[in-house]
């Protein structure tokens, strides 16, 4: 799952950004509002966290931009402003949602995955299960006919995007977009290696094997 973070307070944008990759998602950050526009509009994010008060450009004209060009990622809205007309004017402006500052990383957390589980329609909004594996997105615990299984970030959000892709074969550069971002060489066994851990872990002590490879091609989370 891809965040983009558009914060130009530096200790703020930083503790965002670092949460947000420890939860298992792949982030992008911009420090002003039109280094957060160009990404908005040259990337698909599954969720956009907004600062209000931003330099060339500000939150709300980004938001109108955005949704005039009919981009409907969903926008959690950051601001120190409190008052109530500040909230209905951020949600008026195309926001989904307002967080005032201080916030808490966790209802900040909490509030992505509601956005997401949202947008995307989801039916179980907090647990993806597929046949004996359970993987739970809010706690991270994930178990196998009851038994506990315990993944790094990266193993987790690789598992969270072969679970929601279950039955399709995804491919090497579909996995780093999406668990690393764009900045590594789909040339390099990093993939591979990433899966390794993953299948060592989620298939070893079980004859079943969920995680199955497609030499040339990709992998896919497969129950038969």
């Amino acid at each position: 799952m891809r965040i983009l973070v558009v914060e130009d307070d530096k200790k703020i944008g930083s503790f965002v950004t670092r949460g947000l990759k420890e939860a298992g998602f792949v982030v992008d950050r911009a420090e002003d509002g039109e280094s957060g526009l160009d990404l908005a509009l040259a990337a698909t994010y599954d969720a956009i966290i907004m600062d209000l008060m931003l330099p060339r450009l500000d939150g709300l004209s980004i938001v109108e931009e955005l949704r005039r060009q009919k981009i409907y990622s969903p926008v959690i809205i950051l601001s120190a402003k409190r008052s109530v007309d500040d909230r209905i004017k951020g949600l008026q402006h195309g926001g989904d949602d307002y967080l005032t500052k201080p916030f808490s990383f966790a209802e900040l957390l909490a509030r992505v995955h509601a956005l997401i589980r949202r947008a995307s329609h989801e039916t179980e909004p907090t647990r993806l299960v597929q046949g004996e594996l359970s993987l739970d997105l809010l706690t991270r615990e994930i178990t196998r006919s009851g038994k506990k299984i315990d993944l790094q970030p990266r193993e987790f959000s690789l598992l969270e995007y072969l679970m929601r892709n279950t039955g399709r074969v995804v491919s090497k550069t579909m996995i780093i977009e999406h668990v690393w971002g764009y900045n590594f060489d789909p040339q390099t066994n990093v993939v591979d290696v990433l899966v390794s851990r993953l299948r060592n872990k989620v298939d070893r002590d079980f004859d079943k094997k969920l995680i199955h490879t497609h030499r040339g091609v990709g992998y896919a989370f497969k129950l038969s």
